[in-house]
């Protein structure tokens, strides 16, 4: 069974940061591309993040560049978005997901349950 389950999730005033973790089981990590996504209400699923099976590649919606950044560690099967200089505009739910690289939400396979992220202005 794939399980993915994210955690690290919160509330954060506008400014400060928050570092997310996905730890995936069930499928082989090593084989996958890793992604994050977030969800706002009333809103589309939209790409953050993505990172290549090695961790050497990785790349970043507009205005998530520079702020925030994925990593992962394939000895742990887990992934990370750690996020700086948080913005109010950036409260959503945040899934990770594991597939094939990609921003659309469609070249993913597996998806987390999500984890409530707030930035408070």
């Amino acid at each position: 069974q794939v399980q993915l389950v994210e955690s690290g999730g919160g509330l954060v005033q506008a400014g400060g940061s928050l570092g997310l973790s996905c730890v995936v089981s069930g499928l082989p990590f090593v084989h996958y591309y890793m992604g994050w996504f977030r969800q706002a209400p009333g809103k589309e699923r939209e790409f953050v993040a993505a990172i290549n099976w090695s961790g050497g590649s990785s790349y970043y919606r507009d205005s998530a560049k520079g702020r925030f950044t994925i990593s992962r560690d394939n000895a742990k099967n887990t992934v990370y978005l750690q996020m700086n200089s948080l913005k109010p505009e950036d409260t959503a739910v945040y899934f990770c997901a594991a597939g094939f690289g990609g921003s659309a939400t469609s070249h993913y396979n597996y998806w987390g349950q999500g984890t409530q992220v707030t930035v408070s202005s």
